[in-house]
């Protein structure tokens, strides 16, 4: 697809969890649990509340469609802020100095006053109905001219368990959320900018790692399309597929709307009861319905099925609107007959619809308040086919395809936070606060410093291991052994079941710190280490796996093993050395170090044929 022409444009939220100890308007500690760790649960029914400005926001509306009860886990490390049942405590310091910082390394302008807002939500990821978040700086810089709009600080919402479950253990822990202008303009861009800012977030070393804890929710439009919101793209190697399907979703659904206007299409005509025409279907969904409800849509027949992202069709927009008023979806004579609705019902179904050949059908089949309300909303979108594409926000399926989820939300979702003081951030802030090295830098200077080889270099940068890898090098230990330690024998022993993150940083320092010393065999790292992993002190683990053993002792062990072997160091001569290496090292493995055991064996080896 040429980009330019369509006038792609693409902007990027990027949602990072920090690594506080603690959240961001509670003391509870920002430690996730097992849900069977629970210690009890409540419930909630969450309502949209009118903003200062009069109105409810659209995308509240959306959510007031089902009256939905929720359900909260709670745990002995949540406490009644969670709950909503008691008032928030002051912003959190430290959480607010890592979002400055990050702030600063984008070269943005701080805001003097920050003040804490609430942001409306009701699909029951918050018990109060709302997010708080703050605006904390504006105006950023990024690589290639592009712009950062705001950094702010907010809180995350609870996890979901399933359905209308949701666990409280991650609410509140503190988030930044970073946004861009629509400053780019093809799939491959937004996901570099994506890479590069996560990769400027991570430098922080302050912000928490693995799955789920940053999201990346993409903004775009084609010319003539309309701005959409992608949710929760979590996966950075997918984001450039998730821009290129909704340019193509928005293309397709321009090329729709041009030819239902050239059908002179409409909307749908008023829905009739079709439930006696399938009394004797078998179709399982048709056959449970209490009613069956259909709806012509004039000039939209063989469009309904038209894919505009793969795995996707203008009938499944119709069907994401309809699942609002609780149904599992809809049924439309584009690509019926199936699911056990056969072609002689399909016929029956049309003409008492009085659809034509250039008509399309939709069945709704639920109870009767359902249904209409499902009706209702196929209209709707069918009205926007007509129109223009819908804005929206959307969240994203396996693979990179998209599916509706509400409206965008508009400025009638954000009132102020009454119950926290704002935090005055002085003129001198900024400029107090240390500016971490980038990854990048760091990888670089590993390189160049360390000698690494550059991919080895990017690796130990880029890794969760990185803090404990600079400890150790700070700490003396020669760069090779500690990486070799920490990226091989922790990942062989992470494969035969060894709780590597049981072992003390401390612990893997003192030895190291054995090993280059000579105090231990480089060998016997891996059973040391499994010792300690198991509660082991690292003194005692290293005389149980690495015995000392004095140098006149291994000549004697060589001297003996030489002696046992004569005929084949005759006939191989230095060829020898390989093999007799493996049989020493058996006996002494642990004991005495490689290096060592390979300077006497030659020197051994070379008396017995000189001999």
């Amino acid at each position: 697809m040429d980009y330019e022409a369509l006038g792609l444009k693409a902007g990027i939220e990027i949602h990072q969890q920090l690594n506080t100890h603690e959240k961001l308007f509670c003391r509870c500690p920002t430690t996730l649990r097992k849900f069977e760790e629970r210690s009890g649960e409540f419930y909630r029914y969450l309502r949209a509340t009118v903003s200062e400005m009069g109105e409810i926001d659209r995308a509240a509306r959306e959510e007031m469609k089902q009256s939905r009860k929720f359900c909260y886990y709670t745990y002995d490390s949540t406490c009644l802020v969670e709950n909503d049942e008691e008032p928030p405590a002051p912003l959190n310091t430290e959480a607010l100095e890592i979002c400055l910082t990050i702030a600063r390394m984008f070269q943005m302008t701080p805001i003097e006053q920050v003040h804490t807002m609430r942001k409306l939500v009701i699909d029951g990821s918050n018990t109060s109905g709302f997010q708080r978040t703050a605006l904390v700086a504006i105006n950023g810089v990024l690589p290639g001219g592009g712009l950062i709009e705001t950094i702010c600080i907010e809180e995350e919402a609870a996890q979901r368990v399933e359905d209308e479950t949701f666990s409280l253990d991650r609410l509140g822990i503190p988030l930044v959320e970073i946004t861009t202008s629509p400053c780019m303009h093809t799939p491959e861009q937004v996901q570099e900018v994506a890479g590069y800012m996560g990769m400027v977030l991570r430098s922080t070393g302050r912000v928490r790692r693995g799955l789920g804890t940053i999201r990346q929710d993409v903004n775009i439009s084609v010319r003539d399309g309309a701005r959409v919101e992608i949710k929760g793209v979590q996966e950075l190697d997918l984001i450039a597929e998730v821009v290129r399907r909704e340019a193509l979703r928005q293309v397709g659904l321009i090329a729709i709307r041009d030819e239902l206007r050239a059908r002179n299409a409409s909307a749908g005509e008023e829905a009739i009861d079709v439930t006696g025409l399938f009394s004797g279907t078998a179709s399982s969904v048709l056959k449970k319905a209490k009613v069956i409800l259909a709806l012509k849509l004039p000039g939209f027949g063989g469009l309904v099925g038209r894919e505009i992202q793969p795995g996707r069709r203008l009938g499944s927009e119709f069907s994401d609107y309809a699942k609002k008023c609780g149904v599992g979806g809809i049924f439309h004579t584009d690509e019926l007959p199936a699911y056990g609705v056969t072609g002689d019902e399909v016929a029956a179904l049309k003409s008492a619809a009085g659809a034509g050949e250039q008509d399309c059908v939709i069945l709704v089949a639920a109870t009767r308040e359902k249904a209409a309300c499902a009706v209702s909303q196929v209209v709707r979108r069918a009205q926007m086919a007509l129109e223009q594409v819908p804005e929206e926000t959307r969240k994203m399926l396996e693979g990179g395809s998209t599916a509706y989820m509400r409206p965008l939300p508009g400025a009638a979702r954000m009132y102020p936070e009454t119950d926290v003081l704002p935090v005055c951030i002085g003129p001198d802030v900024m400029e107090n606060l240390a500016v971490p090295e980038l990854l990048t830098e760091k990888a670089d200077r590993f390189a160049t410093v360390l000698k690494f080889d550059p991919a080895v270099a990017r690796q130990i940068a880029y890794s969760e291991q990185l803090p404990l890898f600079e400890l150790a090098v700070t700490g003396g230990i020669t760069p090779m052994l500690v990486y070799r330690t920490i990226y091989g024998t922790y990942k062989e022993l992470k494969r035969e079941g060894v709780q590597v993150e049981d072992i003390p940083d401390g612990s893997l320092i003192a030895v190291l710190k054995a090993v280059e010393e000579g105090k231990a065999a480089k060998e016997a790292i891996p059973g040391i280490l499994t010792k300690v992993a198991d509660g082991m002190a690292v003194g005692p683990a290293i005389s149980e796996c690495s015995p000392s053993m004095s140098r006149s002792d291994l000549e004697e062990i060589v001297r003996r093993i030489l002696s046992e072997r004569t005929d084949f160091i005759r006939e191989k001569k230095q060829a020898a050395l390989g093999p007799l290496m493996g049989v020493v090292m058996a006996e002494v493995r642990g004991a005495v170090d490689g290096k060592l055991v390979s300077e006497v064996l030659r020197k051994e080896l070379e008396r017995v044929l000189n001999a």
